[in-house]
C-alpha cells in the first residue's frame, strides 16, 4: 500500500537547533528553507519548523501502558529493523529519552516498539514499529 506524505508545521525556537536536530541526529534530508522555516524529510513525509519561539509551549501527558506519553507529540510508523537502527543510533548518542526504546502492548494485537522524545524546543516525537505491521489499527 502506498500512501500520500502528510505534512506537519510545528514551532520551534532556534532553527540553528532544528537543524542539528532533524537533520543531524534523525538523519532528515533537509528541502526548502527561508529566514523563518526549514523543511525537512521525515521519512518521505514533509515536516517544517517554523522560528515561531512565542508558540513554544509546555505539554501535557496522558497515561499509556504505564507510560506518561507527551501530548502532542507526532512521528512515524516504520519497519522494526529501521526502529532498531534509529534505536541504535539515539542511544549511541546519548539521546535524552522522555521513554526509552521499549515495547508496549506485548501479546497483544497492538504490540509495538517504540520510543519517546523531545526535540530541542521541546516538541514531543514518537517513532514506532509494529510486531504486526498490519495490525497497526487493530482494535483490542
Amino acid at each position: 500500500m502506498s500512501l500520500p506524505p502528510f505534512h506537519l508545521a510545528f514551532p520551534v525556537d532556534d532553527l540553528a537547533a532544528a537543524r542539528r536536530f532533524y537533520g543531524g541526529l534523525l538523519g532528515c534530508p533537509e528541502g526548502r528553507s527561508a529566514d523563518h522555516w526549514v523543511d525537512f524529510d521525515l521519512h518521505g513525509h514533509q515536516i517544517v519548523a517554523h522560528l515561531a519561539p512565542d508558540a513554544v509551549r509546555a505539554r501535557a501527558t496522558n497515561p499509556v501502558d504505564g507510560d506518561e506519553v507527551p501530548v502532542p507529540h507526532f512521528g512515524v510508523v516504520l519497519p522494526m529493523d529501521a526502529w532498531k537502527r534509529l534505536a541504535d543510533r539515539l542511544e549511541a548518542a546519548g539521546t535524552a529519552f522522555v521513554i526509552a526504546p521499549t515495547v508496549r502492548f506485548a501479546g497483544e494485537p497492538g504490540e509495538q516498539a517504540t520510543m519517546f522524545l523531545l526535540d530541542p524546543a521541546g516538541n514531543a516525537l514518537e517513532f514506532k514499529a509494529m510486531a504486526d505491521p498490519g495490525k497497526l489499527f487493530a482494535a483490542a
